[in-house]
């Protein structure tokens, strides 16, 4: 079982053309679970879900994906909305509604361990940063990666403009690097998060506190890896054409896991070993993943018999 912990958004997207905008279901960690529970692995999620229609639609787009959410939480608050803009690239941009909603008000409670059977625990984004859940989130991970038992996975997936303070900000993630044993960055994320350094100075940095494999996406320029045992690999990206960037990185996040499960590699000592073919073995599955989803509209996140015709074709 992988288990994800964080937030299920929905995406206000354009349309159509004009001014219209379409509502899609969406979040860094509710793209992730979507992501490995197409690629074929018992995923869970543990999220806050509103009661209301927009929550419900989020609940049921996890649910028909396959995606356990017998340990998910509902909540009468509103779901948290994020207005997606893309620029002539692609890429896209966000204008969050936060205030209110139901995605950060976990309680201790609520968050009492993992569901049974978990082997993978991955979290990130707003979820480890906003009050008042975000330090429930904290004493989580650090119970369990205390404990040893289970593979701690974190992207920071950094959105500046919703951050009081930066630098607390800053401080939090690099408290929540000594609790896991996988970071999955951008290179924007690292760039935020250390100001100055290079990425290999940024990944070394994350090593330094405890971090077993630092994997740092850099958009056209492909991702760069590397382990505590001092196996480090910068992997090309694929040629695509581009719809848009909206959830590629998650799609990289989930097709990273689902290769790690598939390499043995999911567990806390295992992930530092990788030499450079199983690293590489790694990135390429998950640039794989992130490619397909660049290629269409929205975070769509390929099924598994999508990316065994990709390896075919």
């Amino acid at each position: 079982m992988l288990t994800v912990l964080g937030e299920a958004v929905v995406d206000l997207a354009p349309a159509g053309g004009g001014d219209l905008l379409a509502a899609h279901p969406g979040g860094s960690p509710l793209n992730v679970a979507v992501g490995l529970a197409r690629l074929g692995r018992p995923t869970a999620m543990l999220a806050r879900f509103s009661r209301t229609a927009f929550g419900r639609r989020l609940r049921a787009h996890a649910d028909t994906n396959g995606v356990d959410l017998t340990h998910a939480v509902a909540d009468d608050r509103p779901a948290t909305l994020a207005v997606v803009s893309l620029n002539p690239t692609g890429a896209a941009e966000y204008d969050f509604y936060l205030t209110g909603t139901a995605d950060w008000h976990w309680t201790p409670e609520e968050l009492p361990g993992l569901p049974p059977g978990t082997a993978v625990l991955h979290t990130g984004s707003l979820a480890v940063l906003l009050p008042p859940g975000a330090d429930v989130v904290a004493d989580l991970l650090a119970r369990e990666h205390a404990a040893g038992r289970v593979l701690i996975s974190i992207d920071p997936n950094v959105r500046p403009a919703v951050l009081d303070d930066p630098d607390a900000a800053r401080a939090r993630l690099l408290a929540l690097a000594r609790h896991a044993h996988l970071v999955k960055a951008s290179d924007e994320d690292l760039a935020w998060l250390l100001p100055g350094a290079s990425v290999e100075q940024a990944a070394a940095r994350l090593l330094e506190a405890g971090v077993r494999l630092v994997v740092v996406t850099r958009g056209a320029a492909g991702s760069y890896a590397v382990t505590a045992d001092g196996t480090d690999l910068h992997h090309p990206a694929r040629r695509v054409t581009v719809v848009d960037t909206v959830g590629a990185g998650d799609a990289f996040t989930a097709g990273l896991l689902d290769a790690l499960v598939e390499a043995g590699a999911a567990t806390p000592s295992a992930v530092g070993s990788l030499d450079a073919a199983g690293l590489g073995a790694v990135l390429d599955r998950a640039t794989r993943v992130a490619a397909i989803t660049c290629g269409r509209a929205g975070a769509d996140p390929p099924h598994r018999r999508e990316l065994t015709a990709s390896v075919d074709g």
